[in-house]
């Protein structure tokens, strides 16, 4: 595991060379360039890499976003003002855009070396790729795709269309399997810090994969003919194929012996090396909103992932902040023991949970053949599981819970959706909301708008080192606009 850790120390130096705008990548004689760097070495370093965009940066803006975390307003001043106002700018979480380009680049860097011999690395980075960047177009819209990633040769890359893109996405992961198929590559080993070089694992995540992308259209097929035949077309061909419900998980050798070998998300929400609260954990709390809806405020069920989600205060109780408010009478609760279990605990690119409600929206919209029920239990046993939390099936099986008795089945599935990228993945839930409306979640009381963003704005490093080809926005575009699957 210590030999792991070093591969991708070393790879985290490649891949952090210096860097501008879409990585201009100054050579050095004193220093490997990409080109002379095998894939194998710039593998681990690169899922490492881009993990924390997620789990951190994205993760924290899903749950402020979907009425799940809160400040502690007992010792803190001003926490998620610019989140709670949804007052959003060229400057909010601008980290997100940048922390996934950058990250991005080395899978490309992978991709592009030249010869077989790395077959089976550049479909893993071909299907990496293929992750994150729909993530961007998640977030984002419009965005540098086709001539991006190329380093100095293109520092002002072009936007392509969003949905453009989403098609491109398909096309690679069809590519990645073909790559696969072909076994042509040389054997990947531990720098695949995923799935370990198992190449049956990654063609079933690259299926389950084109379902996250797929799905995500759903909404807009309703109503547009165009979209419903693309889908139609696009799931048939996934007919007899084989989806990976098991959790994504990244570890290239986690552990609390230096700050940075911790998992990032621990390291962050979590405890240090020598075991004290880290001040990110002091000040997050969970929202009233979340804990009273675990509690059975609307549901009439006390729901076991409460303690595993959240840890109750000093009292022994679950008690949450109101997002908006700046006091609190009592003390607060914070994050549980199912989400930071230690510095060495596995980090989540998909869980199981999620994998099976994708299934679930699918089999009920009739793409695929399954039964959307079994899915979506399956994808509560996967979230109780994951959380160290017991009696899923007691749960599922109440009456305002139960899959049979739900009035409206796509409700059902996207608010156990929330409860299970709780604190681990929380942006799907705010992608979720735009594309579906569900959940609906209270906004918090210092909202300056009557809903949330659609969207995030442009950063303005952009506008500053790309300005020719960014689009023109405005702060109301990102309320009245919306991702192409969105319309």
């Amino acid at each position: 595991m210590k030999n792991k850790f070093l591969i991708v120390l070393f790879a985290l130096g490649l891949v952090q060379m210096s860097c501008s705008d879409y990585l201009d990548v100054n050579e050095s004689p004193n220093n490997p360039t990409k080109e002379s760097v095998p894939a194998n070495l710039i593998l681990a370093g690169a899922m490492e890499t881009i993990y924390p965009t997620q789990s951190n940066t994205m993760n924290r803006l899903g749950n402020a976003f979907m009425n799940t975390w809160g400040p502690n307003v007992n010792s803190f001043t001003g926490g998620f003002a610019d989140e709670f106002s949804l007052a959003i700018d060229n400057t909010f979480y601008a980290g997100i855009w940048s922390g996934l380009y950058l990250g991005i680049y080395p899978f490309q860097t992978i991709i592009d070396s030249e010869g077989n011999d790395f077959n089976n690395h550049k479909a893993i980075a071909m299907i990496m790729k293929t992750f994150y960047m729909q993530y961007i177009v998640d977030l984002y819209g419009d965005v540098p795709y086709s001539e991006a990633f190329k380093a100095g040769d293109n520092l002002t890359p072009k936007y392509d269309d969003d949905q453009a893109i989403y098609r491109d996405l398909i096309v690679q992961l069809n590519a990645a399997i073909a790559l696969i198929d072909s076994n042509s590559g040389s054997a990947v080993g531990d720098e695949d810090i995923i799935f370990g070089g198992s190449m049956a694992t990654w063609k079933s995540f690259a299926n389950t994969l084109k379902v996250k992308i797929l799905i995500r259209e759903a909404t807009r097929a309703e109503t547009n003919s165009d979209s419903q035949t693309y889908l139609n077309d696009q799931f048939a061909l996934l007919a007899g194929e084989t989806f990976f419900t098991d959790d994504v998980t990244i570890n290239p050798g986690y552990s609390n012996a230096e700050a940075a070998q911790q998992n990032p998300f621990f390291g962050t929400y979590g405890e240090d090396t020598n075991g004290n609260v880290t001040t990110t954990n002091n000040f997050i709390r969970g929202s009233e909103y979340a804990i009273q809806f675990l509690q059975g405020s609307t549901t009439g069920v006390n729901d076991a992932r409460l303690g595993r989600i959240y840890r109750p205060n000093s009292a022994g109780n679950f008690v949450g902040i109101r997002q908006g408010e700046t006091t609190a009478a009592t003390p607060l609760s914070g994050l549980g023991a199912g989400l930071l279990v230690g510095s060495s605990q596995d980090g989540y690119l998909m869980t199981s949970a999620e994998a099976f409600f994708l299934l679930a929206e699918a089999y009920e919209r009739g793409y695929l053949a399954g039964d959307a029920a079994t899915a979506y239990n399956s994808g509560i046993e996967a979230s109780f599981n994951l959380l160290g939390a017991t009696g899923a099936m007691t749960y599922y099986n109440q009456p305002s819970i139960s899959y049979a008795a739900s009035t409206n089945k796509i409700e059902s599935i996207m608010t156990q959706k929330w409860i299970a990228v709780n604190g681990i993945n929380a942006i799907e839930s705010w992608i979720d909301y735009t594309r579906t409306g569900f959940p609906v979640v209270p906004l918090p009381t210092t909202a300056q708008f009557p809903d949330k963003p659609n969207r995030l704005m442009y950063p303005n490093s952009e506008f500053s080192g790309n300005a020719a080809n960014v689009p023109a926005q405005t702060q109301a575009d990102a309320f009245n606009t919306t991702i192409f699957w969105g319309n």
